[in-house]
């Protein structure tokens, strides 16, 4: 999948690079350069562990993964030492559904609640689908997490239920689907 940098009305979102994420994992001044903008303290969002940042790092060097894609968030700015960096997110395989993608994305505690979330993976959501391999973007999230679930929402993703043990996903969660649609997402 080519990844291209997308512009919303508020943020950059900037495509992760080898360079970009191995800099989030050991080097949040370097992080900053790349990305010009401020990494706040707070960074990474909880979800954005170590472990989940070398995984990455080895699908992005290797590309394992041909529908791997990630985007670091940064709010815009007309002056540049107010942009910064308010969350992430991206997409990757899943393992017995061809056509079908798994997306997550993370915003810092500071900045939930701007929108930052829903427009960007609604800004997201039409790049993913230039890929004709892909027809459908999954979702999982707990039942309690109210806001993802309205990001989804307002994403035209449907709710499918309860995941199912062994799928591969975290237990407890709640399976959300975007379908390619015939004309919105080409």
């Amino acid at each position: 999948m080519t990844i291209q940098r997308i512009h919303t009305r508020h943020l950059d979102l900037i495509p992760a690079t080898v360079e970009i994420l191995k800099s989030d994992l050991h080097d949040h001044t370097a992080l900053a350069r790349l990305l010009d903008a401020t990494v706040p303290a707070a960074w990474p969002p909880g979800e954005m562990n170590d472990e989940v940042l070398t995984e990455f790092i080895r699908m992005a060097s290797e590309q394992s993964d041909p529908v791997f894609a990630c985007w670091y968030w940064v709010r815009d700015a007309p002056v540049p030492e107010y942009r910064i960096l308010v969350g992430c997110g991206g997409i990757g395989s899943t393992v017995d559904s061809p056509g079908t993608v798994l997306i997550g994305y993370s915003v810092l505690d500071e900045f939930q609640g701007n929108g930052y979330a829903t427009e960007a993976v609604g800004a997201m959501i039409p790049v993913i689908f230039q890929d004709r391999r892909i027809s459908r973007i999954m979702a999982t999230t707990y039942p309690e997490l109210k806001a993802s679930i309205r990001v989804l929402e307002k994403n035209s993703f449907a709710c499918s239920g309860p995941t199912a043990p062994g799928e591969g996903l975290e237990e407890g969660t709640l399976g959300y689907v975007r379908e390619r649609s015939r004309r919105a997402d080409r």
